[in-house]
C-alpha cells in the first residue's frame, strides 16, 4: 500500500478539525459568537452596525461548519470505500473459499477461490440459495445444522470432525470432497454466516490411495503369513511323523543290537542309545517350536496351558495362565487361534529376553464372541521408545496379524511394574476371511 493510500485510510482520524487545540478554539469562537449575539439582540436598535456585522459573522459561521460537516461526510464516506476495497482485496486474495449467507442462507459474499473451486461467476453466487453448492441429499440435514449453529452463539467452529464433507458444483453437479469451518456475526441487525472451505479431492485420494496400499499390505503380509504356518505345519508334522518314527525304530535297533554285542563294546551302545534320546527330544522341541500338534488336534486352552508350562521349564520363569470357557475356544477359527497362540508365544519370549522377570500371568477366556488374552510380568517393563524400535519385529507382526483378524492389541506398563500386553479378537476373525 503506498502513501496515498495510508492518506486516505488516516484522513478523518488525522484531520486538522479533529485536533484537540482546534476543537477548543472552535469551542471558544462559538462562545464568543453566542455572546456577542446576545449583546447585539439587546443593543440592536442601538448599534445598527453591530447588528449587520454579527449577521454577516453568522452566516460566515454557518458556511464554514456547513463546509466542515460535508468534509468530514465525503474524509468518511472515501475511508469506509477504501477499507471496504482492502477488504475485498484481503478476502479475494485468500486461498481458500469464503461464501457469507444471510439468515435466509443466500449468497452475499463469494470470493475468487469460490468461483474457482465451485466454477461459477460471483454474479450468478450472489442471491443464490446455499443448497445449491450441496448435494442434494445433505440439503435439509445441512440447513438445520446452520440453524442450530445460529442458536448455540459460538462464533465459530469446524465442520464434520468425523466425517467427510461434501460439496457440488451447481453447474454441472459435479461433486467433491472439502472441509470447512463455519462463524457467524452479527450486524446491523442481522446475522450473517461465513463458511471457510478448501477442496480436498487430491488429499482424499492421496489418503484413499494410502489406504489401500496399507490394506493391500495388510492383506499381502497375512497370506505370507498363512503360508509360512502351512509350511511350518508341514514341517513340523514330517519331524514328528516320519523323522520321529525312524528315530524310534533306530533306537528300537539299536537296543537289539546292544543285547548282542560284546560286554567290550556295551558302553559305546549304551552311549549311542542316549545320543539318540537326546536326538528324539530334540526333534520334538523342534517341530514343536514350529508348530505345536496339539493346537491342531486338542485346541487353542491346551495349547496355551503347555506352553506356558513349557516355557516355565525351559526358563525357569513361574508362569500361571488361567483358560475360562475352553468349550468357548474352540469357536475359534484356526486363523484366529494361531494369532493368538502366536501372540502368547511372542510374549513369552519377550519376557525370557528382555523383562527380567521372576513370574508370569497370563488368562485366556472366550467373551462377547472375542477371544480375550491377558499377559503381565513383575520385570523391568517396556520403554515407548522400545515399542518404536525399528527391529521390534516381532511386537509389530503381532499386531499386524491381530489387527488384520479385526482384533486389538495394548501394549503398557502394569501395575506391578512389569509390562502387560492385552489382545481382543473376534472368534471368527471379523476383518478377513478364514479358515475353520
Amino acid at each position: 500500500m503506498d502513501a496515498g493510500d495510508r492518506k486516505v485510510l488516516t484522513s478523518v482520524k488525522g484531520s486538522a478539525f479533529r485536533h484537540p487545540a482546534a476543537i477548543a478554539a472552535a469551542a471558544a469562537a462559538l462562545g464568543a459568537l453566542l455572546a456577542t449575539n446576545a449583546v447585539a439582540f439587546l443593543r440592536g436598535m442601538e448599534s445598527p452596525w453591530l447588528l449587520g456585522s454579527i449577521i454577516i459573522s453568522d452566516i460566515v459561521v454557518i458556511g464554514v461548519g456547513f463546509f466542515v460537516a460535508v468534509r468530514e461526510v465525503l474524509v468518511a464516506e472515501q475511508r469506509i470505500e477504501s477499507s471496504q476495497a482492502q477488504l475485498d482485496s484481503i478476502v479475494d486474495s485468500a486461498m481458500d473459499a469464503i461464501v457469507t449467507v444471510n439468515e435466509e442462507q443466500r449468497i452475499v459474499l463469494f470470493n475468487r477461490a469460490a468461483e474457482q473451486v465451485f466454477r461459477l461467476p460471483r454474479e450468478k453466487a450472489f442471491g443464490m440459495p446455499l443448497e445449491r453448492l450441496i448435494p442434494q441429499r445433505f440439503r435439509a440435514a445441512h440447513h438445520g445444522h446452520v440453524e442450530a449453529f445460529g442458536r448455540t452463539g459460538v462464533t465459530s467452529r469446524r465442520m464434520g470432525d468425523v466425517t467427510t464433507l461434501w460439496a457440488m458444483q451447481p453447474e454441472n453437479g459435479e461433486e467433491f470432497p472439502i472441509e470447512a469451518s463455519i462463524s457467524q456475526a452479527t450486524h446491523g441487525g442481522r446475522r450473517y454466516f461465513t463458511v471457510i472451505l478448501r477442496d480436498i479431492t487430491l488429499r482424499k485420494q492421496a489418503e484413499d490411495s494410502l489406504r489401500q496400499s496399507q490394506r493391500e499390505l495388510r492383506e499381502l503380509s497375512a497370506r505370507v503369513l498363512e503360508a509360512r504356518e502351512e509350511e511350518k505345519a508341514h514341517i513340523a508334522r514330517e519331524l514328528h511323523d516320519e523323522l520321529g518314527q525312524l528315530l524310534t525304530a533306530l533306537k528300537m535297533d539299536l537296543s537289539w543290537i546292544s543285547e548282542r554285542l560284546p560286554d567290550d563294546v556295551q558302553t559305546k551302545a549304551t552311549e549311542m542309545a542316549a545320543l539318540l534320546d537326546e536326538m528324539v527330544a530334540a526333534t520334538r522341541r523342534i517341530s514343536a517350536d514350529l508348530r505345536p500338534l496339539m493346537l491342531d488336534d486338542l485346541g487353542l486352552a491346551d495349547a496355551a496351558r503347555w506352553l506356558a508350562e513349557d516355557f516355565s521349564s525351559r526358563s525357569g520363569i513361574a508362569c500361571r495362565i488361567e483358560v475360562s470357557d475352553a468349550e468357548a475356544l474352540e469357536a475359534a477359527s484356526k486363523s484366529v487361534s494361531t494369532a493368538v497362540y502366536r501372540a502368547i508365544q511372542e510374549s513369552l519370549t519377550n519376557i525370557a529376553r528382555h523383562a527380567g522377570a521372576r513370574s508370569a500371568w497370563a488368562t485366556l477366556a472366550a467373551a462377547d464372541e472375542h477371544v480375550h488374552f491377558e499377559m503381565e510380568d513383575d520385570g523391568r517393563g517396556i520403554a515407548l521408545e522400545d515399542l518404536a524400535k525399528a527391529r521390534s519385529l516381532g511386537l509389530k507382526g503381532m499386531r499386524e496379524r491381530i489387527a488384520y483378524l479385526g482384533g486389538s492389541l495394548e501394549i503398557a506398563r502394569a501395575p506391578r511394574g512389569g509390562t502387560r500386553l492385552r489382545v481382543r479378537v473376534p472368534l471368527r476373525g471379523g476383518g478377513a476371511k478364514t479358515t475353520s
